[in-house]
Order: C-alpha cells, then sequence, then structure tokens
C-alpha cells in the first residue's frame, strides 16, 4: 500500500494503551492527514511503500503536544507581572487597558510560534479577539479549539479596588456572547477540521447568573464545550462569597454546569469536598502547573482530581505569569510540584505527566477519537525530537528505558526538531515553513514598546510590588 511518508527506525511512543505504548525499532506510515499504520520497523516497511522515506534512527516520534489551555492574546506582557500580590488587578489590567487589538494579536502570533517550536500541536485558545486571532492558526497550520472569552467586566475594572464588588454590564456582556456566536458560525471546523470552537465564559465571578446559563444553552445547541476558569484564586471565591453568599463550586453545581462539557480551568481554591464533586460529576480539570505556581504559589488539587476519578489536562496559561508557553515546562513543573506538595517521590511520575499533554489531554478537550495517540486513523500530529540532543543523551534501553524520565525533567522543547500537523511539515529541521518567525518577533516588540508608552500612568498608579522592585533598583 502506498503512503505519503514513513518514518522508520525509530523510538515511538504511541501512548496507547496504559502507559507511553512505547516500539523501541518503530515506523509510522502517514497518507493524506490520517495515521495508517504504527509498528514495528520491519512490519510497516514491508507493507507500505513511500515516496518519502524519513531515517528515525535516534530520533524518537510522538504525538503532538496539546496546550489545553492557553491565552495567547495576553503574550504581549510576558515577563510584566511576577513574584507580586493581585496579580489580575495591579499586573495585568493596567495594561489590558492600554493594549489595541492589533498589539494583542502580534503578541498572539510569537506564542503560537513559540508553542510549536516546542512541539506543541493544539492549542486551547481562549481569549478575546479570537476572531481575529484563530486567523494566526489557519496561517501557521496549528490545530487549535478556541473561545472567545465572555465577561460582564468594564474595560476599565482595573481601577476598581481591590476587594470591591465588580459592577457587571450586561450589554457588553451580550456583545462578547454575540462574538463567540460569530466565532462558532465562522470558523467552526474550519482550516480542513483543524479549528474548533468552544465557548468561554471567564468565571462565574465576572458575569451574572442570567449571561452564565445562556452560555450552557448555546454549548448545548451546538454540542459543544465550555471553557472557563473554575474556583481560580481567593479573589474569585471573595467575589462569589459577597455576591451570592455561597463559592464557586457549590454554586455552579446548582446552575447544572458541573458536567462533561465543562473543561475547568485551575480549581486552585477548591477544597478536598468540591474537587471530588467536580470529578464525580464528569468535568474535566485543566490544570496549569507553571501560572499558578508562579502566580499564587499555590499547587492545585489535581492529584485529588485524578484520585477521584477525574479526566484531567495540562495547559500554560499566558506568559505574564507564567512566562513560557512550552509544554516540556509544564510536564516538569506537574510532576514536581506534586511530588513536593505530597512529599512524595513516586508521586505524579514522568509517564503520567506525558499523558496529560497527549491522550488524557485529548481526551480531557474532546478530540480523542482525533488526536493524542499514535494509531491508525488517527490524525498525523507527529514530533520528531532529537534524542542525540545534550539534554536526552544517553540513552538507556535495558534494563530500564529512560527516554520518558528524560523527556520531562530534562528536555526543554528545543529537541523538537520536526512537527507534522494534520499529515502537513510545519516545522522541519527546527525551522518553521508556514511562518517567518523574525519578523513576528519584530512586530510584537515594536508592540510592546507602543503599550509600554501608553501604559506608564496606570501602573504607577497601580504601584505594584514589581514596580516597587524596579523603583528599588532590585530589576
Amino acid at each position: 500500500m502506498k503512503a505519503d511518508f514513513i518514518i522508520a527506525h525509530a523510538f515511538v511512543l504511541t501512548m496507547e494503551g496504559k502507559g507511553v505504548g512505547m516500539v523501541q525499532n518503530g515506523a509510522i506510515a502517514v497518507k493524506g492527514n490520517m495515521i495508517l499504520a504504527v509498528g514495528p520497523s520491519a512490519d510497516i516497511l514491508s507493507a507500505y511503500q513511500a515516496d518519502r522515506l524519513i531515517d528515525g534512527t535516534g530520533k524518537l516520534v510522538m504525538p503532538g503536544l496539546i496546550d489545553a489551555h492557553i491565552h495567547t492574546g495576553l503574550s504581549i506582557f510576558r515577563g510584566m507581572a511576577q513574584d507580586m500580590s493581585h496579580w489580575m488587578q495591579k499586573g495585568l489590567w493596567p495594561f489590558i487597558k492600554n493594549t489595541d487589538k492589533e498589539d494583542a494579536l502580534t503578541g498572539s502570533l510569537v506564542t503560537i510560534i513559540e508553542g510549536i517550536k516546542a512541539g506543541t500541536t493544539t492549542f486551547c485558545d481562549y481569549d478575546h479577539n479570537m476572531n481575529d486571532i484563530v486567523s494566526h492558526y489557519v496561517k501557521t497550520g496549528a490545530r487549535a479549539r478556541v473561545a472567545e472569552t465572555i465577561n460582564e467586566l468594564r474595560d476599565d475594572i482595573g481601577t476598581l479596588p481591590v476587594g470591591d464588588l465588580y459592577p457587571f454590564d450586561t450589554a457588553l456582556g451580550n456583545q462578547r456572547l454575540q462574538e463567540s456566536i460569530r466565532l462558532f458560525e465562522k470558523w467552526h471546523e474550519q482550516g480542513d477540521g483543524r479549528i474548533t470552537c468552544l465557548f468561554g465564559p471567564q468565571g462565574a465571578d465576572m458575569m451574572g447568573t442570567e449571561l452564565l446559563l445562556e452560555v450552557k444553552t448555546l454549548a448545548e445547541k451546538y454540542d459543544t464545550l465550555i471553557h472557563m476558569h473554575v474556583a481560580q484564586g481567593d479573589r474569585e471565591i471573595d467575589q462569589m462569597v459577597k455576591r451570592y453568599g455561597k463559592r464557586t463550586i457549590p454554586y455552579l453545581d446548582e446552575l447544572g454546569y458541573l458536567d462533561s462539557r465543562l473543561m475547568a480551568v485551575h480549581l486552585t481554591e477548591a477544597t478536598k469536598d468540591e474537587t471530588y464533586l467536580v470529578a464525580k460529576r464528569g468535568a474535566s480539570m485543566i490544570y496549569c502547573a507553571g501560572s499558578i505556581g508562579i502566580i499564587d504559589g499555590l499547587v492545585p488539587p489535581i492529584m485529588d482530581f485524578l484520585e477521584a476519578g477525574g479526566q484531567a489536562a495540562l495547559g500554560s496559561d499566558q506568559a505574564p505569569g507564567n512566562n513560557c508557553n512550552n509544554m516540556f515546562n509544564e510536564m516538569k513543573f506537574a510532576a514536581i510540584l506534586n511530588k513536593v506538595k505530597r512529599s512524595d517521590p513516586k508521586a505524579f511520575p514522568a509517564w503520567l505527566s506525558l499523558r496529560l499533554a497527549t491522550i488524557e489531554s485529548a481526551t480531557a478537550i474532546g478530540l480523542d477519537h482525533e488526536i493524542g495517540s499514535l494509531k491508525k486513523g488517527k490524525k498525523a500530529d507527529i514530533l520528531i525530537v532529537n534524542l542525540e540532543s545534550p539534554t536526552l543523551c544517553p540513552v538507556f534501553t535495558d534494563p530500564i528505558r529512560n527516554i520518558v524520565p528524560n523527556l520531562v525533567y530534562s528536555a526543554r522543547g528545543n529537541e523538537v526538531e520536526t512537527v507534522i500537523i494534520d499529515g502537513q511539515f510545519v516545522m522541519e529541521e527546527y525551522q518553521l515553513v508556514t511562518v517567518n518567525e523574525k519578523e513576528a518577533i519584530r512586530e510584537a516588540q515594536q508592540a510592546a514598546e507602543r503599550i509600554s508608552r501608553r501604559s506608564g500612568k496606570d501602573i504607577t498608579a497601580a504601584h505594584s510590588d514589581v514596580y516597587q522592585m524596579m523603583k528599588d533598583g532590585y530589576l
């Protein structure tokens, strides 16, 4: 049988079965955007022929990584809000207020480039201006599960004193809801099916009950998922108790929100009982280890959630608080932070981190029928990783294989040399072939300089911890 290309004589991680599905001298055959077969090299080479045969000697072939929660439109503020309290109010909002759509779009493209180069093939992007951001995914060739952020907050929310109850603007909420509907009707299943749409209410504290219920009705109408921050911080819990006299998760449960349509992001402030309830109801949990570690100094209850039988995934979140959107970074943080939290070196093993960035993530976001593992009939989202990189050398195969631990604890992402998405070579020999990386970075730098000039007064007025560090000469 004829294939378009075959990668042979590689270590292949299929991510099928209960672990990583290792095939030591493995091969994969691809035709169009689909995987024809995966197995031992001898079997694949005897059954398939191809015009292009890629020698995988010294390489690892694995599924593309999935970033289950990312805000690419915020990445223009990379590194501007760390080591501080009131991250959102004092760190983020003064910049957002002074950023126009075009500036945010330039930063978004750079972050997508960053992710692809570190092996991310699917992005669950969740932001304002998604009707414009989504064009970056069409252009780069990446797979995306996109949502427009829905809330009822005015653009000047950053001037509100910390702790005051957010005023809601129902007209703005309806406008953002209509943008979400427009996104779905224009972009769902576009880009040869790589682009799919979700609904994205920002949080139960940022919109009224009526709008939340309207979003739920629309998700059922369009038969899609809801991507939403849930119990993401003490700020949220404070708002919920002041407004409704109850915490976020009990409130959402009363609304019927805790079901298999919900992708619940963070659960940072969830109690053990609340965590178990979310898992029991069938919602998935998206765990952003690096972001919450830096922003809140906390480890969300991912282990409790998994022990309750919940379906979970990893995400990188956003560059202002996490600084990087690299799923190798997230796998490492997830494993190490949970070992420390449990005081147990056996907790959260490397293979679990890898599954939560591939097949488990695909299940959590509702795409496991298409991606997340290397299997006949699935979409050809494939990475070729250079095992002769210093960070992955040496390779042991007996009596213990060290490839997976080194992927999680040592790899940095620059070991990825080839990225294939939907059967198309998006990066070859470490070079992107779909977009001009240098031009994108140059335009983002120019945008950042414009934002800097506009934001001075608001940053001074917010007087964040980072601003004071700068004044004191520490930065």
